[in-house]
């Protein structure tokens, strides 16, 4: 039961459902209420598709390229770490991703989907928890579902967005997504270690 709690919460660090608030509003300013709630279903299902293409392929794609277990466990802590670096001494997420915005009639996919949503960061994460060769079948289903429950909240949290808005406020939200960036970096450094002690026999 402790391995869930710790996958959920940090499945929602990863997504950082509440840094996407003020993309979201910002993306869909210029639309009605109805027509937000819509564009709000589409790109959590899209950014849902998007994670689950590379849950049942990513690692099929890597092993195709001759990668070893203990390179991507490296390579993608360094990039999860970088990443998380952006989201802790950066902008912050919601100042980075509206600066994105070109086409306000186009944003279901672009920024809310990808990469509000199932970010650079999601992804490689989320590659990382269904590994083969370290989690069953079992744990990777457990995983997937669990991916599904923190995109269900991310949903509802879009369609409250206002009201979060009010009371947080962007500069709140932010701070929140600096610390989602902290326990997103102390993950990618577990995986650094763990990919290093294997390859040196340690």
């Amino acid at each position: 039961m402790a391995e869930i709690f710790s996958t959920i919460f940090f499945l929602f660090a990863v997504v950082d459902p509440i840094g996407s608030v003020p993309v979201y509003l910002e993306a869909t300013k210029n639309f009605d209420k109805v027509y937000k709630r819509k564009i709000a279903r589409k790109a959590t299902v899209i950014a849902f598709g998007i994670l689950l293409f590379f849950i049942i392929l990513g690692q099929l794609i890597l092993e195709m390229m001759q990668i070893s277990l203990d390179a991507f466990q490296i390579s993608g802590g360094v990039i999860l770490f970088l990443f998380a670096l952006t989201m802790v001494f950066g902008e912050g997420k919601p100042a980075t991703e509206k600066s994105h915005i070109k086409d306000y009639m186009h944003v279901t996919i672009f920024p809310i989907a990808i990469p509000s949503i199932a970010s650079p960061g999601a992804i490689m994460a989320i590659v990382l928890m269904t590994d083969n060769h370290i989690y069953t079948i079992q744990q990777q289903v457990v995983t997937t579902l669990l991916l599904l429950v923190i995109l269900v909240v991310t949903w509802l949290i879009l369609l409250s967005a206002n009201i979060i808005q009010k009371r947080i406020g962007e500069y709140g939200i932010t701070v929140i997504s600096k610390v989602m960036g902290l326990i997103l970096a102390s993950y990618a450094v577990q995986s650094i270690l763990t990919g290093l002690k294997a390859f040196f026999n340690l």
